[in-house]
């Protein structure tokens, strides 16, 4: 496989006040995916979690993860799997640069959902393939600002350069017309794996991976899903959270990449969407 040219976006600034976010609908998608099972395959990455760090679970999946990744690979080709509902375009279009830069062939597998800045990471691939089920979701960037009048307009400037941004990436690894992709983004679009092949997202399908087996990690990390899901359809911020889920069920001392690190029984979570639901 060779390697594609891809568009390399300018660098952008960090507003103080700006977190990011991912969009509750992602969330939701995100939740009912299940859970898969990291690769054994030294030469894959597997992204399964939001994009950024976490500071409340120590989870996330940021820049610097993916760096040291990369080194241990060394100029070998990469497959990055990917199931997560986005998170930090700034860590995002980092992730995305490491990959465009990497002098090895790049093959992303989207296993569930690439949504937000996940969308924008597989758009590194110098193949791009949705699993059958799977979904592709792009949307004009989300997040939340604390602050005066100032931080509130310089947040504004920053989400207008970052859909700018996405929007160039997108048109340049699909051929479509910027203004139809910006009205893409604008209605918060989920695309099937045959929508992201026949509209140039993606370049081929492959069968629906399996899930990890029904394990009690498995089963935890699908519970805490669910339950941030409901939250975030409530307007709560993913810093409140998060917050509440570790204040509600505790957490591990130090949390695997591929394990929950909040510890959440099934039956806890059930009730705990009931109450938020009503």
């Amino acid at each position: 496989m060779s390697k594609i040219e891809l568009h390399r976006p300018q660098a952008l600034a960090k507003p103080d006040a700006l977190n990011w976010d991912a969009p509750s609908e992602a969330l939701a998608r995100w939740s009912e995916t299940g859970v898969y099972a990291a690769s054994e395959d030294p030469n894959t990455i597997s992204i399964f979690d939001f994009i950024g760090s976490d500071p409340w679970t120590g989870g996330g999946f940021n820049a610097k993860r993916l760096a040291g990744a990369l080194r241990a690979i060394g100029n070998k080709d990469v497959t990055v799997a990917i199931n997560s509902p986005g998170g930090d375009m700034f860590e995002g279009l980092a992730m995305y640069n490491m990959l465009a830069d990497h002098p090895g062939a790049v093959t992303v597998k989207v296993m569930g959902v690439a949504a937000s800045a996940a969308s924008i990471i597989a758009m590194a691939g110098d193949e791009i393939q949705m699993g059958l089920g799977s979904f592709l979701m792009i949307h004009n960037a989300w997040g939340a600002v604390i602050g005066n009048q100032n931080d509130m307009r310089e947040a504004a400037d920053t989400f207008a350069q970052f859909d700018s941004a996405m929007a160039d990436i997108y048109e340049h690894r699909t051929g479509m017309d910027k203004k139809k992709i910006a009205k893409m983004m604008d209605a918060e679009t989920f695309m099937t794996a045959k929508d992201a092949v026949e509209m140039g997202f993606a370049t081929s399908t492959f069968e629906a991976p399996e899930k990890s087996g029904d394990t009690k990690a498995s089963a935890e990390m699908h519970a805490r899903r669910r339950l941030e899901a409901t939250l975030a359809q409530t307007g709560m911020p993913r810093s409140e959270r998060r917050k509440l889920i570790r204040e509600a069920v505790g957490t591990h001392d130090a949390a695997e990449t591929d394990k929950p690190s909040a510890v959440i029984e099934p039956a806890l979570a059930a009730n705990l969407l009931s109450l938020f639901k009503s």
